[in-house]
């Protein structure tokens, strides 16, 4: 989908890598909230950004505890997810 590396949960995608930055599924309910913390944008790699999802810049995931947030967040979404 974006050439990068993806992490599943029952058949969803829960987040993943595209470059340098992590891709997290947040779910369209949580994206503005999601999208207010420091180091994210959109995921838009084709020109329509897609709603539920979006990017995290280095700097917020460098600490372990900072990834395992944004892990968690990306799985607790694909796993109310009906899985495939």
């Amino acid at each position: 989908m974006f050439a990068g590396i993806a992490f599943l949960a029952r058949g969803n995608m829960a987040c993943g890598v595209h470059k340098d930055q992590l891709v997290v599924r947040v779910g369209p309910e949580s994206h503005a909230q999601a999208m207010d913390e420091p180091f994210t944008s959109p995921f838009d790699i084709t020109g329509r950004p897609m709603k539920g999802w979006l990017l995290v810049r280095p700097p917020g995931f460098e600490s372990d505890p900072d990834l395992e947030k944004w892990v968690d967040r990306g799985l607790a979404f694909a796993r109310s997810l009906p899985a495939k």
